[in-house]
């Protein structure tokens, strides 16, 4: 990562407050850790200045909650004045292991109920903090993001919303598609890709990898994680093969037409070490057909990437893939709530993106360019020359 030291050059756009909401909290305190680890160690003549006042703390959390009274109508409340703040509110919409009680009856919390507890903590600051930024590392509703027929365009709406409350950036990692956000074209809003954590998690587990054309290859499981493939190969030197779904366009199952076949585009990956990499592991059911396929034109190893593991439909599934030799290993960041079965998996490796989000946070804080930090370009490259060596 950069030497963010410079920053110091700026003045705080406020006194940073870190919300991380309960379905968020691990996060959130990993970040944390790491900013008042850094704020402590800078060194600086300014930090005692009256415009770095609250600059070093013990903490930055900002502690929410959402309690609910017996019908399950809940509150946002805001432990403490967060007047003049920089206030970066952290949250897990798909964090299904939160629950609340209706009238008796245990509910999991649903992505509608998480959006909606988001929008009581905003409305709980009162317009009183300076800045409010939204870190939503899966974006709500993402995968409802634009018209097919007579249907809702539920992201639009959320992120709108977002920015008549009051916020005035949104950060998200991976965006199903970015061009939502022309939906609030004058606001600000990153989609931040973990590329460099993914080879980075790599390398860090796997002792024999060959970052070549000859020995790699990067595949796209289908048409809309192309440019993800394309950027990451471009980057590694390697070849790129994309496949697409057939589908059945005469029949709805679960609100989508259903696939009846994976076509292959690209070279031949017989005895390649080959990578699928998305946006999200949903059910599974993709990821493993591709990968079904890719075994069956001799591949070698097979790598299965994803920013987001959701893994609807359980882990039995992959166990039987890895059992099989279809799959070799998977990974997922941290980005979401990870169950401890998905963490005990030997074949799983886990990208911790706590950092990276820490750097983000310190570097708007103080009103800096985080260009440097959106392309990991230069950082890939080092990682990969430092593997080959053995520095690692």
């Amino acid at each position: 990562m950069p030497n963010n030291e410079h920053i110091l050059d700026t003045i705080p756009y406020g006194a940073l407050g870190l919300v991380p909401m309960s379905n968020c909290a691990t996060l959130g305190e990993k970040v944390n850790t790491y900013l008042v680890k850094w704020r402590r160690e800078r060194q600086s003549e300014h930090k005692n200045n009256i415009a770095f006042k609250g600059f070093e703390r013990n903490t930055y959390i900002v502690n929410a909650q959402n309690p609910r009274f017996g019908t399950g109508e809940a509150k946002g409340i805001l432990e403490q004045s967060v007047r003049g703040y920089d206030l970066y509110i952290m949250v897990d919409v798909t964090n299904y292991s939160e629950t609340y009680t209706v009238c008796g009856h245990t509910n999991h919390k649903s992505p509608d109920d998480h959006y909606s507890d988001l929008k009581r903590i905003i409305a709980a600051a009162g317009g009183k903090a300076r800045r409010i930024t939204v870190i939503m590392p899966y974006l709500y509703e993402s995968r409802q993001h634009r018209h097919t027929g007579r249907e809702s365009m539920d992201c639009a709406m959320a992120l709108q919303e977002l920015i008549n409350m009051g916020v005035d950036n949104i950060i998200t990692f991976d965006a199903h598609d970015p061009r939502v956000q022309n939906a609030i074209p004058l606001s600000g809003f990153e989609t931040i890709r973990p590329s460099y954590q993914f080879i980075k998690g790599l390398c860090k587990n796997v002792p024999d990898l060959k970052f070549n054309s000859e020995h790699m290859m990067m595949i796209s499981p289908d048409e809309g994680a192309t440019d993800r493939a394309v950027y990451l190969a471009s980057v590694l030197g390697i070849n790129i093969g994309m496949f697409y779904k057939r589908r059945d366009y005469s029949r709805i199952v679960d609100g989508r037409n259903p696939i009846i076949a994976h076509e292959f585009l690209g070279s031949e990956v017989e005895g390649k070490d080959v990578m699928i990499i998305d946006d999200m592991i949903s059910s599974g059911d993709s990821m493993i057909d591709v990968a079904t396929e890719l075994k069956k034109r001799k591949a070698r190893r097979i790598f299965v990437l994803s920013t987001f593991g959701l893994f609807t439909s359980g882990l039995e599934k992959f166990d039987k893939a890895v059992e099989d030799g279809i799959i070799y290993r998977v990974i997922t960041t941290n980005l979401i709530y990870q169950t401890p079965e998905l963490l005990s998996r030997p074949y799983y490796i886990n990208c911790d993106m706590s950092k990276y989000i820490a750097y983000i946070v310190d570097t708007l804080n103080h009103d800096s360019s985080i260009n440097e930090l959106l392309n990991p370009y230069d950082r890939i490259k080092r990682l990969i020359t430092n593997y080959e060596s053995g520095r690692l």
